[in-house]
């Protein structure tokens, strides 16, 4: 019992000493603080209006953050669907939108931002579409679900040129204060 205690109390010491906490927010435990992210024109889990997909106009939705945490120094967007091409049989992630190193000081994106209204040193990563910029929802079939997911970033990234997801990922790793995220959903109407 005392061995153990020993052990226990010399690991935490050192855990401490190394600056990894074994909980707590920053960039240990992202999921430790939230960002709230929301948009006026739907609900979480609510369906994303016509306007905002393949079926309108593809404009991008308006979208707002707050509770970023002290020591945010850029935030990334990343919009995607779990559920390509069927969600009775996910096969892959569709990219519909990747943004990042949007300024510490900005809380939100107006409708229609990704068409020439980007807060200035935001830059676009390339979506499954091979092209910059927001690609609204267009499932082939069913209902799918689209997660726009914000990131609170320590640090302005490099200039990636357009990353896809996986590279702005890779490039955010060890950089994440804090995450949020707003599900939208939308079936084709015709």
């Amino acid at each position: 019992m005392r061995i153990t205690a020993a052990i226990t109390g010399t690991l935490s010491s050192l855990l401490l000493a190394a600056g990894c906490a074994a909980t707590g927010p920053g960039k240990g435990d992202p999921s430790a603080m939230t960002i709230q992210l929301t948009s006026p024109r739907f609900a979480h889990d609510g369906e994303i209006p016509t306007l905002y997909t393949c079926e309108g106009s593809d404009t991008s939705p308006p979208l707002a953050w707050s509770n970023l945490p002290a020591g945010t120094k850029s935030v990334a967007l990343i919009v995607d669907d779990p559920d390509a091409p069927d969600p009775k049989a996910p096969r892959m992630t569709w990219v519909h939108w990747v943004v990042y190193d949007l300024p510490a000081g900005v809380t939100a994106l107006a409708e229609g931002a990704a068409a020439g209204g980007m807060p200035a040193g935001a830059k676009d990563g390339s979506n499954d579409w091979k092209r910059t910029g927001y690609g609204g929802p267009c499932p082939p079939i069913g209902r799918h679900r689209y997660f726009h997911k914000i990131y609170a970033l320590d640090t302005v990234l490099p200039d990636l040129g357009q990353p896809t997801k996986a590279r702005l990922e890779k490039a955010m790793e060890g950089h994440i204060l804090a995450r949020g995220e707003l599900v939208g959903t939308y079936q084709k109407k015709k």
